[in-house]
C-alpha cells in the first residue's frame, strides 16, 4: 500500500513539472511588440493585422526610411511612429519634423490590391485635419516625392484628413508594392499614427 502511495507522488509530480515547463505567462518577452528604430524614428506593429518585417535608412530624401511589412488580412491596420526629435527642435532655427518614408507592402492576404490607403493621424481613430500641423507634407513642392512600383497614379487629400490613396494597378497574392512619401508635422507630437489600407476589388 506505502509503495502505491508513493508511486502516485511521483507520477503527480512528474504531470506538474511537465505542464510547468510547457506553461508560457502571457505578456512573456517572446510576445513583447518590437520597437524598429532608424535614424530618430521608431515604428511599432503593437496594435496589430501586419507584421514588420524589417528597417533601414535614417529619413533623408537620398536615405529615406526603408519599412518592409507584411499584410496577411485587408482590413485596416494602424502604424505607430514615435520620436524623441521635438525635444531637439531650437523654435528660432527649426520648422518641425520633416522625414521620407519608403513602405514596401508584401500581400499575404490571399486576395488581389487594387488600391492601396495611407491616412496620418495625431490621436488615434481621429482624422488629421488642416490645422493641426501633420500631414504628407501639403505645404511643399512634392514632385518626385510621391510615387510607388504597383501603382501608376495616387491622390492626395488634406482636408477634412490627411489620407493618400494609390491607384491603377494590383498586387496579387505573394507579390508587393514600394510607397515613396514624405511625412511632415510642422507642430510636431512625439506618437503619431499612419493608418495603412490595402483595398480588394469591390465585386
Amino acid at each position: 500500500m506505502k509503495r502505491n502511495r508513493t508511486d502516485w507522488m511521483l507520477r503527480g509530480m512528474m504531470v506538474i513539472c511537465m505542464l510547468f515547463v510547457g506553461y508560457v505567462p502571457k505578456g512573456s518577452a517572446q510576445e513583447d511588440p518590437r520597437l524598429w528604430t532608424a535614424g530618430p524614428y521608431s515604428f511599432s506593429d503593437e496594435l496589430g493585422g501586419f507584421i514588420i518585417r524589417s528597417i533601414s535608412g535614417t529619413g533623408t530624401m537620398q536615405d529615406p526610411i526603408i519599412l518592409t511589412e507584411e499584410f496577411p488580412s485587408v482590413t485596416p491596420t494602424t502604424l505607430i511612429i514615435r520620436t524623441e526629435k521635438i525635444a531637439q527642435l531650437n523654435p528660432s532655427e527649426d520648422a518641425g519634423i520633416l522625414f521620407y518614408l519608403r513602405v514596401r507592402a508584401t500581400n499575404s492576404s490571399g486576395h488581389p490590391w487594387v488600391e492601396f490607403e495611407f491616412e496620418l493621424q495625431e490621436q488615434l481613430n481621429v482624422p488629421s485635419d488642416y490645422g493641426d500641423g501633420l500631414s504628407f507634407y501639403q505645404p511643399g513642392d512634392k514632385r518626385g516625392m510621391i510615387k510607388s512600383t504597383g501603382y501608376g497614379t495616387f491622390s492626395d487629400d488634406f482636408e477634412p484628413y490627411d489620407r493618400m490613396v494609390f491607384r491603377d494597378g494590383k498586387i496579387d497574392p505573394g507579390f508587393g508594392a514600394s510607397f515613396d512619401f514624405p511625412i511632415a508635422d510642422f507642430t510636431p507630437k512625439r506618437v503619431f499614427y499612419l493608418v495603412q489600407e490595402p483595398r480588394i476589388p469591390s465585386s
